[in-house]
This record gives structure tokens, C-alpha cells and sequence, in this order.
């Protein structure tokens, strides 16, 4: 197993270490968070630093990934900009439940978490650090730009356009003829 970083440690940071110990395929040596000193912890795993202690961070604990597990669109973009200007090299790991269901000829982009239940049907793409929730659905041809959500239960129609920065709240429905921005 590679081991990574998750930067946040509140509510979604739970649930995204709850989908990594469940895909068996990253060990967390620990959460990045500047809100938060250093020791504490969540779920048993230690806060290890802030986001400018990333490449101490990288080096003590051999981190091979990062993952943000931070649930607003925005802040997350920011989060990430600020971790490539200070690490330029880092690689970001894609996460998905082995309880989701993925459908063929679908792309999945870097940093993005695919939680248990949640549906994504054949030929949709899916941009880099997005959040597919529990029991969400993206129907067939759909597509979602970057850093852009599905709360949990939202369901999408086929050839749905979800725009970058969109976040669809819980139980929403959309369907083709909707372009969310």
C-alpha cells in the first residue's frame, strides 16, 4: 500500500478515510490541517501538519499521494492551488468505494472521491477533484467539470453538464436539458 496524506480532518476527511480503508489500496500516515494543531487527531490518525509542512511531511512519512477531503468546491481549488505552488510534484490519488458502481467507458480525474452507492453510468466524464457523494447518480453522457459535487441521493438524467464549482445539494434531480453552473 502507497502512503498518503488527507488534507482536512472534519466531516467529509471521515468519510473520504472511511472510503480509503474500504479500497485497501492507500494507508493515511495522517491529516494535513492548519486549523489544527499538531497531534491531534481524528478517527485515531494524527494531525501531522499544516499545508507548509507538506514537504517535511512528504519526506518523514515516504507519501507517495494527498488527498483533499475538504466538501466546498471553492476552498478546495484554493487548498489545492496552494499545495502545488509548494509542492509542485505532488500527486494527487483518485478514491473510490468498492461499493459504488462504475459503469464502461467512464473518466475519472485525479482527486476525486467516489463514495459507497453512488452510480456513475457508462461514457460520463468526470473532471479532476470532484465529490460524487453517497448514493448519487450520474446517468449515461454526463459530464462534470472540475472541482464540482453531487451531494448525497442527487440524481442526474443522461447527458447532464454540471458545471465547474456546481454544487447539486441533497436529493436534487436534474436531468439533460440542465447545464448546472
Amino acid at each position: 500500500m502507497e502512503n498518503i496524506v488527507i488534507v482536512g480532518s472534519s466531516g467529509h476527511a471521515k468519510v473520504v478515510v472511511d472510503v480509503v480503508e474500504k479500497q485497501k489500496k492507500y494507508q493515511v500516515v495522517g491529516f494535513i490541517d492548519s486549523y489544527r494543531d499538531v497531534g491531534e487527531s481524528t478517527l485515531g490518525i494524527p494531525v501531522l501538519g499544516g499545508e507548509g509542512d507538506l514537504p517535511n511531511i512528504i519526506k518523514e512519512h515516504n507519501v507517495k499521494y494527498a488527498f483533499i477531503a475538504i466538501g466546498d468546491n471553492a476552498i478546495r481549488h484554493k487548498v489545492f492551488n496552494k499545495i502545488k505552488s509548494l509542492v509542485p510534484d505532488l500527486s494527487f490519488c483518485t478514491i473510490v468505494h468498492p461499493a459504488a458502481n462504475i459503469g464502461k467507458d467512464v473518466l475519472i480525474g485525479k482527486g476525486t472521491v467516489v463514495m459507497a452507492g453512488a452510480v456513475v453510468n457508462p461514457s460520463s466524464v468526470i473532471g479532476e477533484f470532484c465529490i460524487l457523494n453517497t448514493n448519487s447518480s450520474l446517468d449515461h453522457d454526463s459530464t462534470m467539470a472540475s472541482f464540482s459535487s453531487l451531494a448525497p441521493r442527487v440524481s442526474t438524467g443522461g447527458g447532464c453538464n454540471i458545471g465547474e464549482f456546481s454544487a447539486v445539494s441533497i436529493g436534487a434531480r436534474a436531468d439533460a436539458s440542465v447545464f448546472i453552473l
